[in-house]
């Protein structure tokens, strides 16, 4: 718990800096959104919902680099004898995006490590440990205006074979769409 408490300060921290380094318009921005889907494959998650915060600088028209971080739940599900818990994931990550175009389609991921947080254990009924995290990857497509931004996206964060329980592996996956609003920093 110290470690995520201590990124998220830096993270904070980082933010604040490239803040006010930065000049007006629609060059630096803060995104803050919220996002929902479905856990695939659903073995020990059905749904999830959450929140995204990030900071973007468009480094040329076209392209876009910055910060991510945000909270994302998954609602854990029963699969047979197993009664998973809800858990959720905090990613810490760098966001990349390409605008073809000042308005429409874009491209974009987010990179980094996801923590993994909630109950110490997978299930209810079983004492195996839950994983802490892992590489995190939120590739997503989607259309864009000066306001909004609005997306299909796929969340992964890889935990190998921790969280496992017999037949049923620990899934952090979930596919689902996104809305953001954009906040010019600046003048």
């Amino acid at each position: 718990m110290k470690s995520i408490k201590k990124t998220i300060l830096a993270l904070g921290l980082m933010t604040a800096g490239l803040v006010s380094a930065q000049s007006a318009d629609m060059r630096n921005m803060l995104k803050v959104g919220v996002n929902g889907g479905i856990a695939v494959p659903a073995e020990n998650a059905g749904g999830t919902v959450g929140v995204d915060l990030s900071y973007q600088n468009l480094v040329t028209p076209g392209f876009g680099l910055g910060i991510a971080t945000g909270y994302s739940h998954f609602f854990g599900r029963e699969n047979g004898t197993i009664d998973n818990n809800d858990f959720g994931v905090v990613p810490v990550a760098a966001l990349i995006r390409v605008y073809p175009k000042q308005t429409g389609f874009y491209l974009g991921t987010d990179l980094g490590y996801g923590f993994i947080v909630g109950d110490d254990k997978v299930a209810a009924n079983n004492a195996t440990e839950r994983p802490d995290g892992g590489f995190y990857i939120k590739p997503e497509i989607g259309y864009h205006n000066k306001d909004w931004n609005f997306s299909l996206q796929y969340q992964k964060t890889f935990t190998g074979d921790k969280g496992q329980i017999g037949d049923q592996k620990y899934n952090a996956g979930a596919i689902g769409v996104g809305v953001g609003y954009n906040i010019p920093l600046g003048k």
